[in-house]
């Protein structure tokens, strides 16, 4: 099993879930983060102030994936949330040593 973390625009949330969706991922976790990689925010304007925006908004999707499906879901997330520009985000892929269904006690692949 792999847990497969991404951080991505959060505009392109619902093309990555569907996207997903379609290749039988049955559950993600979203969550709305703060972070700058080489962007390194940028400088915007606020009722005459001008202020910098370090940390960008992002989404960080989590996703426990049988070993097979891996490789599917890394390019299914990377085609979905591609824009071409700086700041698209970065998949990471984690060894996932066990997963429990608390509700009926599944282990391994089974609880996905």
């Amino acid at each position: 099993m792999k847990l497969i973390t991404a951080i991505i625009k959060p505009f392109k949330l619902d093309d990555v879930r569907d996207a997903l969706s379609e290749i039988g991922v049955k559950g993600i976790t979203v969550t709305e983060v703060k972070g700058f990689g080489r962007q390194k925010g940028h400088t915007e304007l606020y009722r005459g102030a001008e202020y910098t925006v370090d940390f960008l908004p992002k989404v960080k999707l989590e996703a426990a994936v049988s070993a097979a499906l891996t490789e599917q879901v890394m390019e299914a997330i990377a085609s979905a949330a591609n824009t071409g520009k700086i700041g698209d985000g970065k998949i990471f892929v984690t060894e996932l040593e066990q997963a429990v269904r608390i509700r009926t006690g599944e282990v391994g692949d089974e609880a996905l």
